[in-house]
């Protein structure tokens, strides 16, 4: 404790030129520096230095420290605390190649250590209802699949959150939607069970550049919703629309005018997301949170 202590005053006040009551956290997406009072907060540096990480070492995630992760991830809130979630852990390589293709051959999806699966989950609720004599026909709905897609979401950033606070890298792989029948089928998930995030983890071959992000007063309402016009976008997306990052991705695509069309045009086109959304839906009708009638 008194090294601890000791390197604090040497590296950390030392590198912000602070007093003992103010020590700073920096966002790297904001402008300035935000103080917080009086002690210097691990967390939010975590989280406001958030990257995605797709390369990973060789180096093996221990048994104890993915039991922290999911002990992590099981400790979030959770909608009545019915805990609508369930996490499917990859380790095997056999595994881990039968569903690659089903992450588009992703590398990270076979390179990573781990996968963590987490899969909106009322079969365990309805199970432990059924053997205590209460009936379960409440939760064949789009209400039921709503809580238990939140439940499963909290218990995923929860446990990426304690990931980076163990040095380990993450991505979320979109991919789980997009085949989200097919993953049904190989994780063998019964019925009220849907996997909604796949998040590879391990140790980083090296921390990637912070992404452009929009200004938090971009996404922050007061008290009600406020539209977005014309002016207000274009303020909004000034800074990313004129990033280097922006300037190289518009490069990649020539027949797109603007960081708008790249979206619509090349990574989230119309005849994709209606096909794989209706992909989502004959599933969930499949696993018993729509009743097709």
């Amino acid at each position: 404790m008194l090294f601890v202590y000791f390197w604090y005053f040497c590296t950390v006040k030392k590198r912000f030129n602070m007093s003992k009551d103010n020590i700073p956290v920096v966002c790297p997406h904001c402008e300035g520096v935000g103080v917080i009072k009086p002690d210097y907060n691990p967390t939010l540096e975590t989280l406001l230095n958030h990257v995605s990480v797709r390369e990973y070492t060789d180096q093996p995630v221990s048994d104890e420290t993915l039991n922290l992760i999911l002990k992590a991830a099981c400790c979030g809130s959770t909608m009545g605390n019915m805990q609508l979630f369930s996490i499917i852990v990859t380790r095997d390589a056999e595994m881990k190649a039968k569903l690659a293709p089903l992450h588009f051959n992703q590398p990270m999806a076979t390179s990573a250590p781990v996968i963590l699966t987490f899969c909106a989950d009322f079969r365990r609720f309805n199970q432990y209802c059924r053997f205590r004599n209460a009936n379960t026909e409440a939760y064949s709905n789009l209400q039921a699949y709503q809580w238990a897609v939140t439940d499963a979401l909290i218990a995923a950033q929860n446990a990426c959150v304690a990931a980076e606070s163990f040095g380990l890298g993450f991505c979320w792989l979109g991919t789980i939607t997009y085949n989200v029948d097919k993953f049904v089928e190989i994780l063998q998930l019964p019925d009220h069970v849907i996997p909604v995030a796949c998040i590879p983890m391990g140790y980083p071959v090296k921390k990637p550049a912070l992404t452009q992000k929009l200004p938090v007063e971009t996404f922050v309402h007061q008290e009600v919703y406020h539209d977005y016009d014309e002016q207000r976008i274009n303020e909004f997306y000034h800074e990313k629309e004129n990033s280097e990052e922006t300037k190289g991705v518009l490069a990649e695509n020539p027949d797109c005018d603007n960081l708008a069309q790249v979206f619509t045009k090349r990574r989230y086109t119309q005849p994709d997301n209606e096909h794989f959304a209706e992909v989502l839906r004959e599933t969930l009708v499949r696993q018993g949170f729509i009743i097709d009638e």
